[in-house]
């Protein structure tokens, strides 16, 4: 019996997340025994996919058709349904990512299977049962959902566990399975990246701001002080209302969920909504005057003071720990 996992990619480079749910699957294997199968769908070279060796792969399933280059929902669901028919898999492992969060519910229904997503830890067995635990409640409590399916499908929060290294070999084999008209009845026409920016979902160190910024164009300390740490940034909702920054980089209840290890929040009170898109980080640092500010009631380390003033200092800071 294998794990089957599916591997994102953009632009054919595999996804950071990709190496996370490897090295999640083959945790699961090595509690159960099994071997790994990865499954690729995209133009992705094989000397791309043969780094997943690196992480407990043994197998990957190439799914490399020009019509699968962009994702589409409800094909790339019945693929990795039939990848995991045709291995036997009894575990199907994915990132709970925004292609994850559409793919995980199909795939589960394809295969009558048990359906977690938000998984933070690995999962414990007992007997044919299987116990994950997972965030709840936008993020705001945690939850253990048994699954006693006889097929189990994970999606993995982004950032949740960390890269593990299983040298090995790892077998390239072509796969091409059996599409219906049905499955594209909607295409994706076209994708625009902000090719020059770290991804959200994905960063492990987040500067985000909020309206104690007063206006646009103050944001260039939150942008150096995001250079410096090799940060992504983002911003609360009624800064992207205003249109102070782009709506891509809203993080909250509404935006985008981030978990990073690092999450600076700079002017941000710390409303219920966005704590919401937050609250999974590993580690939160608030700057805000106000000793006041609900955020500081969850934060890890606090800064009383003035932003104008704290920010400046602390990323020249940053540059002498790194000159020397």
């Amino acid at each position: 019996m294998a794990i089957l996992v599916y591997i994102e990619n953009t632009d054919g480079v595999l996804k950071k997340s990709a190496f996370e749910v490897a090295s999640y699957a083959k945790a699961i294997a090595d509690q159960s025994g099994d071997s790994v199968t990865a499954l690729s769908i995209g133009n992705v070279e094989k000397s791309e996919l043969e780094k997943l060796g690196k992480y407990g792969v043994s197998k990957v399933l190439d799914a490399n058709q020009d019509k699968l280059k962009s994702f589409v929902n409800k094909a790339y669901a019945s693929i990795i349904a039939s990848a995991a028919k045709q291995e036997g898999a009894k575990v199907v492992v994915l990132s709970n990512s925004f292609s994850g969060k559409g793919l995980g519910p199909r795939v589960a229904a394809k295969l009558d299977a048990g359906f977690a997503d938000g998984a933070i830890n690995l999962p414990t067995f007992n007997g044919e049962q299987m116990e994950v635990k997972k965030t709840a409640f936008s993020n705001k409590a945690f939850a253990t959902e048994v699954i006693s399916s006889a097929v189990k499908v994970i999606a993995v929060n982004p950032n949740a566990f960390e890269l593990k290294e299983n040298a090995g070999s790892v077998e390239i084999v072509d796969f091409t399975p059996e599409l219906q008209d049905q499955d594209f009845n909607v295409m994706v026409k076209e994708i625009v990246r902000a090719t020059d920016k770290i991804s959200l979902p994905e960063a492990e160190i987040v500067v985000s701001a909020g309206r104690g910024m007063k206006g646009p164009e103050n944001w260039g300390i939150i942008e150096e002080l995001a250079e410096v740490l090799g940060a992504a940034t983002a911003c609360s909702k009624p800064v992207s209302d205003a249109g102070w920054r782009p709506h891509s980089e809203h993080v909250g209840q509404t935006g985008i969920v981030v978990s990073p290890n690092l999450y600076i929040a700079i002017g941000i009170s710390g409303a219920i909504q966005h704590l919401a898109g937050v609250s999974s980080s590993k580690n939160i640092v608030v700057i805000n005057k106000d000793p006041e500010a609900p955020f500081f009631k969850v934060a890890d380390y606090g800064i009383v003071g003035d932003a104008f003033e704290i920010v400046p200092k602390l990323t020249e800071a940053i540059k002498n720990i790194k000159n020397n």
